[in-house]
């Protein structure tokens, strides 16, 4: 979602030097496990620039994925800067293969550097969509969530001021009128929405599992208590990104292609597996946000920016079980973690001046349950929803909700809210027409914050921000209507691709065979929607467009390739203007035309965020079922894509 704006561009500046840099040049081992959303998606190939890879950022390991989500059944892996195939089975996760790669690092640097510190990141792709989990992990939950939404809610807020985690007389908020009352919902969207949350449950479940995993290994080392543990539990807030339904396919939702409840059901036995890439209902969402009213994306709720954190050091923290209600932020990790170690934050790195570090180090809350609190403002901005937090007191608009398509009002016209936090902690109580000279000075004061902290100007563009050249983005293909591909390049992202959305293109393929050659000559995406130029089982030249898991064209010649040079070509006639059309597709062999037929519809925005394009084989998720391994068996010599401008 990076834009050309400053502040947007997804570019981290040299003045900013990560933690984990700064920690290695002071002589700790670092290691990186998991998701990387970090690198800006223009980079995400061999020819970089890679500056902001983890392995260039700090990291001395990093194993995992570069970007916002991936299959768990069949990731894009990176093993530094290498991509790797996961050790797939009929059992494999990645959270599980993930951590036994934690794991196997942090035992590797007990034994070898028993006397070094060492700062680990495990950052999981759970719970983030697609919500993927084992099979018996599911059955665990089998008819747990059968009484909706709504009772989760009340039953999720008694037990968290059971706990103590929220206070005694915390009401909910108001649910938003787009959630439907659970008791409202036929009997098939009641069978759905429950499995959903099922799946859900158990991807949460299962992570939580391999968390321990990785805990009972660093027990093991004998290190545990004296480690400073950061534990924060979410991906700010759940997600309502499946909008009323939930999908079988998350990227319906990136191609505005709302999916049927009765669509849906015929997954319902595969929901979680690897033959879907699923999101659930945003009932759940704002169930799972509970007391809050709203969700990931509104960064102007509680429920889009409140996680739970536990911060566990028995070495240094002498108190256990207690909760601490000093408003913290995510940016107050850094200046934490320099406090504790006795690591100063450098004043100039490689020449260059630092700038400061934001944030403030929470280590005085360690044994001082009542310590004033010492970060006392904050702004908050996504997608136009914005607000700003300041002594307790809480003022925000609610610009767009994530099942909202279009803003509420133009951003001049926002209606803005004010709330007392420290007597109102879901935000239930709307407390602007008591207060409007505070609302007014704290939208001012807002604006200062953005503008001091590059959020300004303030984009609302949500999905738009798929399409590079829309936003001003780079990319490598910027002004390039013709790439030339070779044997071996693989994962190209959609920024370093040639784009072929919307559009005509034609692929030519050069290659050599011998009887009987098979395999796939050039794809783009995978299961949930993608493209593949290939030969058939049989030797056919065929090319099949995969419309969002949801139905496929395939064309085929009705003759095998004859041994030697030839020059297969695609050329798709696309029906323009406008957004996801069809077109007609033509197969030739040698200038002559030996397949033809017509694609409805195509996929307007994107196809995958994560299975990327591959020359000679389909790595990631099939784009269709080959019934043979898809790796190019002859040779292919060179292939040229032209698109129209």
């Amino acid at each position: 979602t990076a834009t050309s704006f400053p502040g947007m561009t997804s570019l981290r500046p040299q003045s900013i030097t990560p933690l984990a840099e700064v920690l290695r040049n002071n002589g700790f081992n670092t290691g990186y496990f998991g998701k990387n959303h970090e690198v800006p998606p223009f980079s995400l190939s061999t020819v970089g620039p890679q500056d902001q890879w983890p392995t260039r950022s700090g990291w001395e390991k990093f194993y995992g994925f570069l970007g916002a989500e991936t299959n768990q059944y069949a990731p894009t892996i990176y093993d530094g800067i290498t991509i790797v195939e996961p050790k797939k089975g009929p059992d494999y996760h990645f959270t599980t293969d993930m951590t036994n790669e934690a794991v196997t690092w942090l035992h590797a640097q007990s034994s070898l550097a028993p006397e070094k510190p060492f700062f680990l990141y495990y950052s999981t792709g759970a719970t983030h969509a697609p919500h993927h989990a084992p099979r018996d992990w599911i059955n665990k939950f089998s008819g747990q969530f059968d009484i909706g939404w709504d009772k989760v809610r009340e039953h999720t807020l008694a037990r968290q001021i059971q706990l103590g985690v929220v206070p005694e007389g915390t009401v909910l908020a108001p649910k938003p009128e787009f959630i439907p009352d659970w008791s409202s919902l036929s009997s098939d969207e009641k069978r759905l929405f429950a499995r959903q949350m099922e799946v859900y449950a158990a991807f949460a479940a299962h992570t939580d599992h391999e968390v321990g995993r990785l805990l009972t290994a660093l027990e093991d080392t004998g290190k545990l208590d004296d480690t400073f543990l950061i534990y924060i539990a979410g991906d700010n807030g759940a997600s309502a990104e499946g909008h009323r339904n939930g999908m079988f396919n998350e990227y319906s939702f990136f191609n505005g292609v709302p999916e049927k409840i009765e669509g849906m059901l015929a997954h319902l036995d595969d929901w979680g597996g690897p033959k879907t890439y699923p999101h659930y209902s945003a009932g759940w969402a704002v169930a799972l946000n509970s007391p809050f009213a709203y969700t990931k994306q509104v960064a102007s709720d509680f429920g889009g920016i409140r996680n739970g954190m536990v911060a566990h050091w028995p070495a240094r923290i002498t108190t256990k079980g207690e909760v601490r209600s000093q408003f913290t932020h995510v940016i107050d990790v850094a200046p934490t973690v320099y406090e504790i170690t006795g690591v100063p934050p450098p004043q100039a790195v490689g020449g260059i001046k630092q700038g400061p570090v934001e944030g403030t180090s929470f280590a005085y809350s360690f044994d001082a349950k009542d310590e004033p609190e010492r970060h006392n403002v904050q702004y908050f901005e996504m997608l136009g929803n914005r607000a700003i937090y300041q002594d307790g007191w809480f003022a925000r608009t609610i610009h767009r909700a994530a099942w909202e398509a279009i803003p509420r009002h133009p951003l001049q016209e926002d209606v803005w809210d004010l709330f007392d936090e420290r007597t109102d902690f879901s935000l239930a109580h709307n407390v602007a027409d008591q207060h409007p000279d505070r609302l007014e000075a704290m939208q001012a004061l807002f604006m200062s914050e953005a503008s001091a902290h590059h959020a300004l100007p303030i984009d609302d563009r949500a999905l738009e921000r798929m399409n590079a050249a829309a936003v001003g983005r780079p990319t490598l293909m910027a002004g390039r209507n013709r790439m030339v591909l070779y044997t071996g390049m693989t994962s190209m992202a959609i920024d370093v691709f040639i784009d072929l959305r919307n559009k005509a293109y034609t692929i030519t393929a050069i290659v050599d065979v011998k009887a009987g050659d098979h395999g796939v000559l050039v794809c783009q995406g995978g299961r949930f929607g993608g493209l593949s130029f290939y030969l058939d089982k049989d030797g056919k030249p065929a090319f099949t467009y995969n419309y969002l898991g949801l139905d496929q064209t395939t064309l085929a010649a009705s003759k095998s390739l004859t041994p030697g040079k030839h020059s297969l070509v695609y050329n798709f006639a696309y029906n323009s203007p406008g957004k996801g059309k069809g077109g007609l597709g033509r197969i030739s062999v040698d200038s002559e035309q030996v397949a033809s037929g017509f694609l409805k519809r195509t996929q307007p925005a994107i196809f995958s965020i994560e299975d990327h394009a591959d020359v000679g084989v389909d790595l990631g998720t099939p784009v269709v079922e080959y019934g043979i391994p898809s790796r190019f068996t002859g040779r292919i010599l060179n292939i040229t894509i032209d698109a129209a401008q």
